[in-house]
């Protein structure tokens, strides 16, 4: 492939990278990663609630990894209460796993730098050594690509196993007992799986740029130097 592909190959596969950072970082910043609506199950059960007046006990739940909101509806008009993790929830929530959640975030976030700034390098400089070629430019994609499955493999076994909603909405609850009522993944989770799609399809763009994948290459082509294996 001529040089000049090459080149438009890698800085798009850059400019992606680069877009993944910035998209991982602001959802970390939003609370839409779950929406959902929580029944006051004490309330409806005490006016043995049914139809359309079961609408007057279910509330609203929306929160991300740093903080939320909920609106508790017990038949008397909804009530907006707002709530962090920290140092709020952690008593409550499998606080390991919540702060894995943040820590894949952070290097998905830093990585996906990484192989930016590497792209742009194999574009525009003269990489000699092997961190610096394409073997690298794999190797930062693979990283960020399993960073983002990490952190929906966890999420959604945080949500779903551990039934985070509900604990959240039970939380510094007395007398009345919320249940789930419905939940859905939202916009911030979903850009999760549009980054580690990208690094994915980085990778692509690396085999398209003519570069073999690792440890593809056959015994026969290893009668090359040292100096030569560090050169593509």
């Amino acid at each position: 492939m001529p040089a000049q592909q090459k080149k438009i190959i890698f800085c798009i596969a850059g400019v992606l990278s680069f877009a993944c950072a910035l998209g991982t970082a602001a959802a970390i910043g939003t609370q839409l990663w779950v929406k959902g609506t929580i029944l006051c199950k004490t309330g409806a059960l005490l006016v043995n609630a049914t139809g359309q007046e079961l609408e007057k006990f279910i509330g609203k739940i929306q929160y991300g990894l740093l903080y939320g909101e909920r609106v508790r509806q017990c038949g008397l008009g909804g009530r907006p209460f707002q709530f962090s993790f920290f140092p709020d929830l952690l008593k409550i929530i499998p606080a390991s796993i919540h702060v894995s959640v943040i820590l894949f975030c952070t290097v998905l976030i830093i990585f996906a730098l990484v192989g930016a700034g590497f792209f742009m390098f194999n574009a525009f400089g003269s990489p000699y050594e092997t961190l610096h070629g394409p073997v690298g430019l794999y190797l930062w994609n693979f990283i960020a690509c399993s960073c983002g499955c990490l952190i929906m493999i966890l999420f959604s076994s945080e949500v779903k196993i551990h039934h985070l909603s509900e604990k959240i909405a039970n939380f510094k609850e007395g007398s009345f007992i919320f249940k789930t009522h419905s939940e859905q993944f939202a916009n911030s989770f979903w850009i999760i799986l549009v980054c580690s799609l990208v690094q994915f399809l980085n990778t692509l763009l690396i085999r398209f740029a003519g570069f073999e994948f690792p440890f593809s290459k056959s015994k026969d082509s290893g009668t090359v130097t040292g100096a030569a294996d560090l050169m593509y």
